[in-house]
């Protein structure tokens, strides 16, 4: 067997932009396992830093395949067992060394395609949940909602008993949020009833301030991104909506709950079938940059998936 492999890596003469390479084949080191991948999710997050790469990063977080290597004080997996995993990097590619920690297992029943987006976009909904304090009932307002963590949060929202209303400009994105659960779909900020006892932005620019203003007192506004590639503003000496409140800044890496710990829970949702993974583009790894600028022009409802023939001359 050839000692490299596939992967895709950040082209360093055109930023922003990936081409294939060969790379060594990755090692389990103590307390990691090899997975085989055989699907990848990609995020728009990732397309971002494309375009100035850290030095020695490669990208790929979300990952689902087979285990074929196990590394020392690796408990619970084993050689051959079907996984989904949240790598810290390197997942494009036909092999990542994983720390088993960020490591579930994956029944038949649920398939790589589906599993792969479980990772960011899954973890980071589903951990949202919990810094919104209890939703039984509350009213939450939630910006950027047709992709992939859009998507999953309102499932688990709606599951919690909470009236979402969502923000999207695609009309046909919005009906298919009502089909999970969403209460309500507007398509601007503005045009949202409130009042709110919790808003979740992730877009940035004027809108954190508009979704301030339809707090009600004493409401959170919870920020996670700007896609919008604008700094977050907002006016606390307009006056409309709520006169105190609380901000948070939140990212999904803070919480303290084991990485595969919360891939199980999705696991165990989707497995059950109370969680839907909305995937709005599948195509074969080899048309990544396709793919990326997908994303870019936000053409995907949902997550983006990438697969991988292993069976290809190539490999």
């Amino acid at each position: 067997m050839s000692q490299s492999m596939r992967a895709i890596v950040a082209d360093p003469g055109a930023p922003g932009r990936v081409r294939m390479d060969r790379v060594p084949y990755p090692q389990a080191g103590p307390g990691e396992v090899v997975v085989e991948v055989q699907a990848v999710s990609v995020n728009r997050g990732e397309t971002f830093l494309l375009e100035q790469p850290p030095v020695g990063w490669r990208p790929g977080k979300d990952t689902a395949g087979v285990v074929v290597a196990t590394g020392s004080g690796v408990g619970g997996l084993r050689i051959g067992q079907r996984v989904v995993a949240h790598a810290e990097q390197a997942g494009w590619a036909e092999r990542v060394a994983v720390a088993a920690d960020r490591v579930a297992p994956l029944p038949e029943g649920v398939g790589f395609t589906a599993a792969a987006p479980l990772g960011l976009a899954g973890l980071t909904a589903l951990r949202l949940t919990r810094v919104t304090g209890p939703l039984a009932g509350r009213r939450v307002l939630l910006t950027g909602a047709s992709g992939g963590v859009g998507h999953t949060f309102v499932q688990l929202a709606a599951a919690h008993g909470a009236l979402v209303t969502v923000v999207t400009a695609d009309a046909e994105r919005g009906a298919r949020l009502l089909e999970l659960g969403a209460a309500q779909v507007v398509h601007e900020i503005g045009s949202a009833p409130g009042p709110f006892d919790i808003a979740i932005e992730s877009t940035g620019g004027t809108a954190p301030g508009k979704a301030w203003a339809r707090l009600v007192q004493h409401g959170r506004l919870i920020w996670f991104g700007q896609a919008s590639r604008e700094p977050a503003v907002i006016d606390f000496f307009d006056w409309r909506g709520a006169t105190s409140g609380t901000i948070r800044r939140f990212h999904y890496a803070e919480d303290d709950t084991p990485v595969g710990d919360d891939l199980a829970a999705l696991v165990r949702l989707v497995s059950s079938g109370r969680l839907h993974i909305e995937i709005g583009l599948t195509d074969d790894w080899e048309r990544i940059p396709d793919a990326l600028q997908a994303l870019l022009d936000r053409r995907v409802r949902g997550n983006a998936v990438l697969t991988l023939n292993h069976g290809g001359a190539n490999r």
